[in-house]
């Protein structure tokens, strides 16, 4: 059965004003939803980059205990860097000389200028001081063939350039933690 088109009646489609009025309106919506995207977007990474050196930290912990040796991460925060270290056959990390090898390394500037090692706006450290960004001793954390820290507990911090901050730690059994400064806290 066809339809047949009765007079004054128009075919589908929109017309210019239609089309103008909606375009006019998305207009005004994307000029406020823009800006406050940008206030977000520097939080978003700097929680993308603590949660990748989160997974970089159980990484090196699982291959310590897979390999039966031990794995590093070695911070560099001149270079705003981190590498990941695996031991070589001797089953002993040598600070990347010897048998070493490297498994990974993440630049933080990739996610972006303001990502780099620092408390932020936090006012109080995890422990008795921020030292200097990085509290491991000699800047790297070992873990040995059980997945518990060879050396003393620390903390690394990141920051990004609104001041944000997370920590993130590792206790002498091996057990790593993430924490976010709240303005007046760790949680």
């Amino acid at each position: 059965m066809q339809f047949k088109k009765r007079p004054g009646m128009r075919s589908g489609g929109f017309t210019l004003i239609e089309l103008l009025a909606t375009s006019a309106i998305l207009s005004i919506l994307m000029s406020f939803a823009i800006p406050a995207f940008s206030r977000w977007v520097p939080g978003y990474k700097l929680r993308g980059a603590s949660r990748e050196l989160y997974s970089d930290f159980a990484m090196a912990r699982m291959t310590a205990v897979n390999q039966k040796g031990e794995c590093a991460l070695v911070f560099d925060k001149n270079n705003n860097r981190y590498e990941i270290w695996a031991c070589g056959p001797n089953k002993i990390f040598e600070n990347g000389s010897g048998d070493d090898a490297p498994l990974k390394t993440v630049e933080l500037s990739r996610y972006g200028n303001g990502i780099r090692y620092g408390h932020g706006g936090a006012s109080s450290p995890i422990g008795e001081t921020f030292g200097d960004d990085i509290t491991f001793s000699w800047n790297r954390l070992v873990f040995d063939s059980g997945g518990m820290l060879k050396g003393f507990p620390g903390y690394v911090y990141l920051q990004n350039n609104r001041n944000a901050s997370y920590a993130l730690g590792v206790l002498g059994s091996g057990v790593i933690s993430l924490k976010r400064w709240t303005g007046t806290k760790w949680q």
